[in-house]
C-alpha cells in the first residue's frame, strides 16, 4: 500500500490524504519533525512529574509501584525510578499473554536491580472467554481498540488495587507518548476516572458476558468506604523527552534485556496482538499501530528507517500467518474462532465507561 514518504503513515488511514507528492496530511500540517519537547503542556508535566517523584520518597514501604510488562518502555521506567530518583519501588505483573521474550526481560531486570517483585495470576479461563466474546462482537474502532481498551484496564485496575491494599501512593506505567488515547490519558489518569467511576464495560455488563465476580476484577472506587485516598496513576513517558531508539539501545547497555531483538516492540509485544492486528488488517486494511509509529515518527521520536523496514515485514507475517504472524493461527485456535468470526457488531464507544465525577 502507499505510504507517506516522510512519517510512513498508510493511504487508507483516515485522514491520510496523501498528496501528489506522497506527503500525508499531517506531514502538511505540522511537518516532518515536530518534536513537542519545548511545549509547555509537556514542560508543566514533567515539572509534575520531577516534584511528585521526589516528594513520593520516604512515604511507606514503597514509594511507587511500577508496572512491569517486559516491554523495552516498562523495564526502562523501573530502571529509572529506581536507580536515577532512588526510590524504593515495587514491581507489578498481571501475567496474562506475556510472552517468553518479555519475561526474560522481566526476570534480567528484576534481578539487575534487586527490586521487589509481585506477580498476578488471574484465572485464564476468564481472559479466554473475554477475548472470545470481545473479538466476535467488536466495536466500530476494530480489535486492537476493543479488546486493548477493555483488557488494559484490568491489569490497570489490579495495579490501583495492589497499591491501595499496600499503600502505594503512586502507580507509575510505562505508556508512550500516543498510549492509551489522549481522551482516555495523557500523563494522568484523571481523579474523576480512579476515584468516582465503575471501570465496567456497558456494553459487557448489558451482553452478560461475565458473572458477577468477573465483573468485580474491573476496578470500581464505589467499593471502597467514604474518605479513600487513592493513589495517582502516570505515564511519565508523556512528561519525559522521548527517544524510542534510545530507549532500545539503553535498557541493553544497561544490562536489563539481553539483545536488541529482546528490545524491540515487536518481539516483546502480547502474542494477541498478532491476532487483534490480523483482524484490523481485515477489515480495515491498515495495520491499527500504524498511526501512533508514524506519529512518532514524524516527531522525531521513533527510527524512521527502523519502521520503514520493520512496518511492512510485520504486515506480512500477519497476513500470511508465518514466524511471529504464527500467533494469529495459535489464539484464533485457543479462542476456538475462524477469521469470519472476526466481527465489528457495535458502535463507537459501546464498551467505553461511563464518566464519572470526583466528589
Amino acid at each position: 500500500m502507499a505510504r507517506c514518504r516522510n512519517c510512513l503513515l498508510p493511504d487508507k488511514v483516515p485522514g491520510a490524504n496523501l498528496d501528489a507528492s506522497g506527503v500525508c496530511a499531517f506531514c502538511r500540517k505540522h511537518g516532518t519533525v515536530a518534536r513537542s519537547d519545548n511545549d509547555p503542556a509537556r514542560q508543566a508535566r514533567e515539572a509534575d512529574l520531577e516534584n511528585t517523584l521526589r516528594s513520593c520518597k520516604g512515604s511507606g514501604r514503597y514509594d511507587a509501584l511500577v508496572c512491569l510488562s517486559g516491554g523495552k518502555d516498562s523495564i526502562y521506567l523501573l530502571h529509572r525510578a529506581k536507580v536515577d530518583y532512588g526510590l524504593n519501588v515495587l514491581a507489578f505483573t498481571t501475567d496474562v499473554n506475556i510472552p517468553d521474550v518479555a519475561w526474560d526481560n522481566i526476570r534480567r531486570t528484576v534481578a539487575k536491580l534487586e527490586v521487589d517483585h509481585l506477580v498476578y495470576r488471574p484465572p485464564a479461563a476468564l481472559y479466554r472467554k473475554l477475548f472470545r466474546h470481545l473479538l466476535m462482537n467488536q466495536e466500530a474502532r476494530g480489535a486492537v481498540y476493543t479488546v486493548s481498551y477493555v483488557y488494559a484496564p484490568l491489569f490497570e485496575g489490579d495495579a490501583l488495587t495492589v497499591a491501595l491494599e499496600k499503600n502505594i501512593p503512586l502507580v507509575l506505567a510505562g505508556y508512550s507518548p500516543g498510549q492509551p488515547e489522549p481522551e482516555r490519558m495523557v500523563y494522568e489518569f484523571s481523579r474523576e476516572l480512579i476515584c468516582a467511576t465503575d471501570w465496567t464495560p456497558p456494553a459487557l455488563h448489558k451482553a452478560r458476558v461475565l458473572d458477577a465476580s468477573e465483573r468485580n476484577r474491573f476496578w470500581n472506587p464505589h467499593r471502597y468506604p467514604p474518605g479513600t485516598v487513592f493513589p495517582r496513576y502516570l505515564a511519565p513517558f508523556h512528561a519525559w523527552r522521548y527517544d524510542q531508539d534510545d530507549i532500545m539501545k539503553q535498557v541493553v547497555s544497561l544490562g536489563l534485556v539481553r539483545n536488541q531483538t529482546h528490545a524491540s516492540p515487536i518481539h516483546s509485544n502480547y502474542p494477541i496482538n498478532w491476532l487483534l492486528m490480523y483482524s484490523d488488517l481485515l477489515n480495515f486494511g491498515y495495520n491499527p499501530y500504524a498511526p501512533e509509529f508514524s506519529a512518532l515518527v514524524r516527531e522525531g521520536k521513533a527510527n524512521r528507517a527502523y519502521w520503514r523496514l520493520m512496518g511492512p515485514f510485520v504486515d506480512f507475517m500477519i497476513r500470511r500467518k508465518l514466524f511471529l504472524g504464527r500467533n494469529v493461527t495459535a489464539h484464533l485456535d485457543w479462542l476456538g474462532l475462524t477469521a469470519d468470526d472476526l466481527r465489528i457488531t457495535l458502535p463507537k464507544g459501546a464498551y467505553d465507561p461511563p464518566v464519572g465525577r470526583c466528589e
